[in-house]
């Protein structure tokens, strides 16, 4: 269930990374473009900012989001189990409508992609959940 409320939050911070990220390929994969295709109101779109400016940004606000997750975290634990599992629901609960609402405003097409990328994305974190159980399996053995 910690993993799961890790990858929520990630995922609920993400399109803030996103919009910092430059174009060409970065952490999260390669980029369409690199502009932001019109969207005026994105952070920092008025500033006009060089390649580095934006990789530099990128990554301060990707340190924020794992800093402040660090910091969810450590209150977390010290939540009674009921409202740890409360407090999960409620964060899957509103990632899984956002990302309804979301979908709804797409075009077929882009439903499509969406819906693909939603199941690279699910096959990526299943991956990640079976190398870590290897991973601690082995650390057992080790010791």
């Amino acid at each position: 269930m910690r993993k799961t409320l890790i990858a929520l939050m990630f995922a609920a911070a993400l399109p803030t990374v996103a919009m910092a990220m430059p174009g060409g390929e970065g952490p999260m994969g390669p980029r369409h473009g690199g502009e932001h295709h019109g969207r005026g109101d994105a952070p920092y779109s008025q500033l006009d900012l060089t390649r580095e400016q934006r990789q530099q940004i990128g990554k301060l606000m990707g340190e924020q989001m794992h800093e402040r997750k660090q910091l969810v975290d450590k209150y977390l634990e010290k939540l009674p189990a009921a409202d740890q599992k409360a407090l999960k629901d409620e964060i899957a609960a509103r990632h899984e409508k956002t990302q309804k609402d979301i979908r709804a405003l797409l075009k077929p097409e882009q439903q499509k992609r969406f819906d693909e990328m939603q199941k690279q994305r699910a096959e990526r974190k299943a991956e990640w959940k079976e190398f870590k159980d290897w991973k601690a399996q082995k650390d057992q053995k080790a010791q």
